[in-house]
């Protein structure tokens, strides 16, 4: 009969004899074999009835409390009474322990739990368990099998972007002499921008062929559900897409976009100011003054900052007149791109777009005229985004993940451990570990 102690041990196929502790504290369990499957030979299966000896391990498990527990199991040691067997004695196994093993299988698992759901590193699960990081390693990577196993969810918006992994690394080749990219310094990250997959493949580079790659890794009927591409205004992205994915509709991220508009107002503020003023701006310049306050949103401003930004490079001259156009270049671009989510007809579209480009033309401005034209190029992709509204978001958010694993884990030297720890991290919502 089962007693108390066994079952708050809860370790299945041995019970508990008796509880010690120890002159440090520690307390030491004395276990025996409880589950009868344990006198079946591990080669042949026959059940054996004779015994040879007794043997003692002292298998790890689970900590419980500030001191732990010490494990003693006594076994026994069986002759196989098959004659034909090769395997003449053994001793007894459970599932939790199996024969040679110095850890519960239980403990196992939950060291490699701990890095793939809880984000752990893998130093920090070794030091919490009091186990080696080879060990802990192992774990993860068995537990993380049917993570990268699993089936990709269904996708209609697949979102494509890049992140930095670190430095790039040549090696050269012995017999020609010629250097060659053994790692790259970006990865490319496969985003369900729409649904709930999160992260579901990443491969080393940025190219047009390491996209495709990835892509013919994927089922067929899984790509033919794709509807939407999001990405940032990379012309690799989209070269990569019209060939992989080709009935798919391309949608540029409306962020990069006005991330474009901010660049180019920086650019012309401080060409104009070397310009009329010959030098570099100064803090007691307007130009620099208003600088923070030219790449906000007008609507993000008071009357009275809008005001402190306006009148100063409005009464400077030539130097304000120039940022205040190219200002409000940007913001007719981003009153364009708000269109978004709005159920805009076309002629309205339109209307904002002919506003646009004819301020744009109409300034005389050589960093306006060329925004003019990378947006007028990717128009198609724009005009996607106004309709749909689906965004690279997620893409953004997951990098953001990516970057605080690889800071936490002080950088990664092996680049398949990083993006096997990056999906377990990143899709651990999706799996049901984090709060919705």
């Amino acid at each position: 009969m089962v007693n108390d102690t066994t079952l708050l041990l809860d370790l299945d196929g041995v019970s508990v004899i008796r509880v010690e502790r120890l002159a440090d504290g520690t307390r030491r369990v004395h276990l025996a074999t409880a589950d009868t499957s344990a006198r079946a030979c591990p080669a042949c299966g026959v059940f054996a009835s004779r015994v040879k000896g007794a043997a003692t391990t002292r298998p790890r498990d689970l900590p419980y409390g500030e001191h732990g527990l010490e494990f003693l199991w006594h076994k026994r040691r069986w002759r196989c009474r098959e004659a034909s067997c090769p395997r003449k004695s053994f001793t007894e196994q459970i599932p939790q322990i199996p024969a040679g093993a110095r850890l519960t299988e239980r403990l196992r698992c939950a060291a490699g739990r701990r890095v793939r759901d809880a984000g752990s590193t893998v130093v920090q699960a070794a030091r919490d368990l009091n186990l080696s990081w080879p060990v802990v390693m192992d774990a993860f990577r068995t537990a993380a099998a049917g993570v990268i196993e699993a089936e990709l969810p269904e996708v209609s918006v697949l979102g494509i972007d890049e992140t930095r992994r670190g430095r790039t690394r040549w090696e050269q080749d012995p017999d020609t002499g010629k250097w060659q990219l053994t790692r790259d310094r970006w990865h490319t990250g496969f985003v369900d921008a729409l649904g709930t997959g999160g992260l579901l493949g990443q491969v080393e580079g940025r190219t047009v062929a390491d996209v495709l790659a990835w892509l013919a890794t994927t089922p067929l009927t899984w790509k033919q559900h794709i509807r939407y591409v999001a990405i940032d205004m990379s012309a690799t992205y989209r070269a990569a897409i019209r060939t992989g994915l080709p009935d798919a509709i391309v949608v540029v991220d409306h962020f990069h976009v006005v991330q474009l508009a901010n660049k180019m107002l920086s650019l012309v503020r401080r060409r104009t100011t070397a310009q009329v003023r010959g030098r570099r701006g100064r803090a007691t310049d307007p130009e620099w003054k208003a600088r923070r306050r030219l790449l906000r949103n007008r609507e993000d401003l008071t009357d009275e900052q809008f005001a402190k930004m306006w009148n100063p490079l409005l009464d400077e001259g030539k130097i304000g007149q120039i940022l205040l156009t190219a200002w409000i270049a940007k913001e007719n671009l981003r009153t364009l791109l708000a269109l978004a989510r709005t159920g805009a007809d076309r002629h309205r579209i339109g209307h904002a777009r002919w506003k646009f480009l004819t301020w744009c033309a109409d300034s005389d401005i050589p960093e306006v005229r060329t925004l003019a034209a990378t947006v007028d190029r990717w128009w198609p992709e724009i005009a996607a985004f106004i309709d749909t509204g689906h965004s690279n978001a997620k893409s953004e958010g997951i990098n953001r993940v990516i970057k605080l694993v690889a800071r936490n884990a002080f950088g990664f030297r092996n680049a398949d451990s990083q993006r096997l720890r990056t999906r377990c991290v990143t899709t651990r919502r999706t799996r049901g570990h984090l709060r919705s």
